[in-house]
Parts: C-alpha cells; structure tokens; sequence
C-alpha cells in the first residue's frame, strides 16, 4: 500500500498528510517540522448527525501524549474525511518547530484545512 502524499510549504516549514485507503477506511498520518512525531491519533466514525436532518456528523475517540498539541490538527482532518467520505477515520501524528509563534500556529492550521479538502 502505497498511499497519496498531500504536502504544503509553509513560509517556514512543510507540513505532509500520508492517506492510505484501507477497504473504505482511512489511516492518515500528519507529519512535518523540526520533530514530526506521533503527538496524538483521532478515531473518527460517521453516524448520523444527532440535528435530524439526514447529513453525516462524527464521533471522535482521541488518544494524546501528555503535553502534546497536535489534536486539533488531526481531529479536524479525522473529522472533515470521515464526514466528507462517511468512512472510519485514524489520523495521527504531529508537528513541532521549537519556539513557533502564533502566526505560524496559525498558517499550520490554515494549510491542514487545505490539505484536508483535498483528500
């Protein structure tokens, strides 16, 4: 299994998705910065959105390594793939710079909603 590599070049960095289909299951794993690493993983499954108007929402079962921030970076990709493919999402990994300011944290997670519409 070969997967799709989806990459964006940041001002300052590159942050990368790994997507392998597996059956109709996704394994996505983030990565980039100084330090990629596994700072978290996000287990998303579809159901039914809980408003009653028949679109597909997630639940979402997440594991971090303390003092890690990497969940909101793979919750919004698990999140967004298993809503948008209605498949079971598990997406880990992690991104580090050291001494990363708020306008980087801020480009990072522009570029993962990027990233994570394209798949």
């Amino acid at each position: 299994m070969d997967g799709t590599l989806y990459e964006k070049k940041l001002s300052f960095s590159i942050i990368k998705l790994h997507v392998l289909k597996l059956g109709d299951d996704y394994n996505i794993m983030i990565f980039g910065g100084e330090k990629p690493h596994i700072g978290t993983s996000v287990l998303s499954v579809p159901r039914l959105s809980l408003s009653g108007d028949n679109t597909i929402s997630a639940t979402s079962s997440v594991i971090n390594m303390i003092g890690h921030k990497d969940e909101y970076i793979c919750r919004y990709v698990a999140e967004t793939v298993c809503k948008k493919k209605n498949a079971v999402v598990l997406c880990s990994g992690g991104f580090h710079v050291d001494n990363i300011t708020k306008d980087m944290i801020d480009e990072v997670l522009k570029s993962v909603k990027e990233l994570a519409d394209m798949i």
